[in-house]
């Protein structure tokens, strides 16, 4: 009797030592299964966001100086851009703001604006191939001050405010984008708006006295490029170009953008800045200031650079 009641006890804690092995061997393994996802349980990231800021700064100053110069200036200029661009499968939706203000402040000339802009872009496409795009652009430039025309006999007269003038452009077109950092985009039937919203001004840009639009239509081109020119310069440029199918289209009219960075140090950078804008309707230049012509913009700077 003791025997089959040892034998009995035996049996019973065996069983419950291989019972515990056995589950302890099930929590091993199911420990070190590697789960995957389903790739339809996650939402790829189709919005890429960002931008860039920088601000630059000179100062002078003097006092008996024999060269002579001015006693004080003071310079700013500042650029920001923003972008997000979308992407998901053949759509894709690119958005662009750029946007620049400077000032000049001198004594015996007192305080200049040098710069003001802003361009914004939006272009959607859709894929026909893995290097074109059929896609419909939208464009607006303008800038937000009021700007003079200076001379060193008259009075300064006012020569453009904000939307005063403005450019507006819809343009349906084919989009080439060989890689990331180059596209060109091509459109044989645009249609534009220079909008003054001053009727004074009217006349300074192409519109009859008195009007506030003017409707043209032509062709358009459109090319953007972007790189790194060495470990610490880089370059952003574009050239937009427009024909007017109404009114003399060999004239063709042109908006180039150059700006180049070096890095100085993880905010501070050195840049330049080179435009040309070129527009048939523009009657401010000549001996007469009733001519168009083309104009160029020169900035150099040192100052903050801070990519967001």
């Amino acid at each position: 009797m003791r025997k089959a009641l040892l034998l009995a006890v035996t049996l019973s804690v065996s069983s419950c030592i291989l019972a515990q092995d056995e589950t302890i061997k099930n929590l091993q393994t199911e420990a070190a299964k590697t789960i995957t996802k389903d790739p339809n349980d996650t939402i790829s990231k189709v919005w890429k966001t960002g931008g860039t800021f920088s601000l630059n700064l000179a100062q002078g100053s003097l006092s008996n100086w024999a060269a002579g110069g001015e006693k004080f200036s003071l310079s700013a200029n500042t650029f920001i851009n923003a972008h997000a661009y979308y992407k998901k499968g053949k759509e894709s939706w690119d958005n662009n703001l750029d946007f620049y203000l400077g000032y000049v402040k001198t004594t015996s000339l007192g305080t200049r604006k040098n710069d003001d802009r802003i361009d914004f872009l939006s272009k959607y496409g859709h894929a026909i191939s893995s290097k074109w795009n059929v896609a419909g652009l939208f464009n607006l430039r303008s800038q937000f001050f009021k700007g003079y025309a200076y001379t060193d006999t008259a009075p300064k007269v006012l020569n453009s405010k904000f939307f005063a003038p403005a450019y507006i452009l819809l343009s349906p077109g084919f989009d080439y984008h060989p890689a990331a950092n180059f596209s060109l985009f091509l459109s044989p039937a645009t249609a534009r708006w220079i909008v003054v919203s001053d009727t004074k001004l009217s006349t300074l840009y192409g519109l009859e006295a008195g009007k506030k639009s003017l409707f043209q239509f032509g062709a358009y081109a459109s090319v953007n490029y972007a790189a790194n020119l060495g470990k610490t310069v880089s370059y952003k440029g574009k050239l937009d170009l427009f024909s007017n199918y109404k009114s003399n289209p060999q004239n063709i009219d042109l908006y180039m953008t150059n700006q180049f960075a070096a890095k100085l140090s993880k905010v501070l950078s050195a840049t330049w800045s080179v435009s040309f804008i070129y527009d048939d309707d523009v009657k401010l230049f000549g001996p007469n200031g009733t001519s168009p012509g083309l104009q160029f913009q020169s900035l150099f700077g040192v100052g903050f650079l801070v990519k967001l």
